[in-house]
């Protein structure tokens, strides 16, 4: 009788962890996890605005007091600028990898001037650009990629209907560009 019960406890456990792992690796094998749904937007290195109502790619945006952009990228070539600027109450941007992990994150506060000014790159990238030692990047932040493939998304602060549009503007002007290692 003790096998019987030792074999029903153990073939239970065994179903749980079963389950959470195909519930944790569903997203993946399913086309349905949060970068391949950035990537559905359009073409990389491109902010693309998400509206209160699901676009094509799944995604939208449901806080009607952020405005919110997202832009896949991949650094495989080159290093990817995030720039943007305005007059806004909050901003905020969250760099993540393909996998969804958090490799960094910022908002106007602790930016230089308020601004958005990111470098996203591999290892060997940002090892070259610091050798170079740019005057013209020395207040720009640089963020190192553990894989070359990833996403972020920019949220901008619009708590009255008159602040819409400057989030809007500040969005859209938002950039998402391919730069030269050797500027």
């Amino acid at each position: 009788m003790r096998k019987l019960i030792h074999a029903i406890v153990l073939g239970l456990i065994g179903a749980v962890v079963l389950h959470i792992v195909i519930i944790l690796a569903l997203p993946h094998f399913t086309g349905k996890d949060a970068y391949t749904r950035v990537t559905l937007e359009g073409l990389p290195q491109r902010f693309y605005s998400l509206d209160s109502r699901p676009d094509r790619a799944g995604l939208a945006n449901s806080d009607p007091f952020l405005k919110l952009a997202a832009c896949a990228f991949d650094v495989s070539d080159a290093p990817v600028h995030l720039t943007a600027s305005g007059s806004l109450p909050f901003w905020s941007i969250g760099v993540f990898d393909r996998d969804a992990n958090e490799v960094y994150s910022m908002n106007d506060a602790t930016a230089v001037e308020g601004k958005l000014d990111i470098i996203v790159a591999t290892a060997a990238q940002l090892a070259r650009l610091r050798a170079a030692a740019p005057d013209a990047l020395a207040q720009t932040i640089f963020v190192e990629m553990p894989q070359p493939q990833g996403y972020a998304v920019l949220r901008a602060f619009a708590p009255q209907k008159s602040q819409i549009p400057d989030a809007q503007a500040f969005l859209a002007g938002a950039g998402c560009d391919q730069t030269a290692i050797d500027p």
